[in-house]
């Protein structure tokens, strides 16, 4: 018989010896399982990361705004894509410190949350990359099709790596 009361389950059966199991008085065996995290810090991370896209989304909408369609391309897409990408090394490599124990561990967590999965990933759009490469291969324009979604990845992969490089370099010059 199984029963489960703050946070630890109990199994009765006789013999019961699993990994890390414990007699308790009168006889039953108790395994400890992790008790389940409050929903608040998991409501914070969403909030953060819900802030974070509205902007990233806002901020996309904005630059396809200048940004003119060439010869049936998307050209923001690209943009949107590579520059997302060269943030997101940065950003990752500029708080790639401290454990997540500390203060600033906990910041940098709540930076990444914000402004790299929430930020990054509303400003980003690999959905309509796909979308827009998919049109060029129907409209039998198949060589720019390809062209521009490999492009779009290397290109992005390239940037990653400069922003990579560009947040070590920051980093060694705060000393962390």
């Amino acid at each position: 018989m199984r029963g489960s009361a703050y946070g630890r389950t109990v199994d009765e059966r006789d013999g019961a010896t699993g990994r890390g199991a414990r007699s308790l008085p009168g006889g039953p065996t108790a395994r400890p399982v992790v008790a389940p995290r409050p929903p608040g810090p998991r409501l914070a991370a969403a909030a953060l990361v819900a802030a974070g896209g509205v902007v990233g989304v806002a901020g996309r909408e904005g630059v396809s705004l200048v940004v003119p369609e060439i010869e049936g391309v998307e050209v923001v897409v690209c943009l949107v894509n590579v520059v997302g990408a060269f943030l997101l090394g940065w950003l990752y490599q500029a708080l790639a410190r401290g454990a997540a124990g500390d203060p600033a561990g906990r910041r940098a967590a709540r930076l990444k949350l914000l402004l790299g999965t929430g930020f990054c990933g509303g400003f980003t759009t690999y959905s309509s990359l796909a979308t827009d490469t998919v049109l060029l291969l129907d409209r039998d324009r198949v060589a720019l099709g390809v062209a521009y979604a490999l492009g779009t990845v290397l290109v992005g992969a390239l940037a990653t790596v400069a922003g990579i490089a560009l947040g070590a370099r920051g980093r060694r010059g705060t000393g962390a």
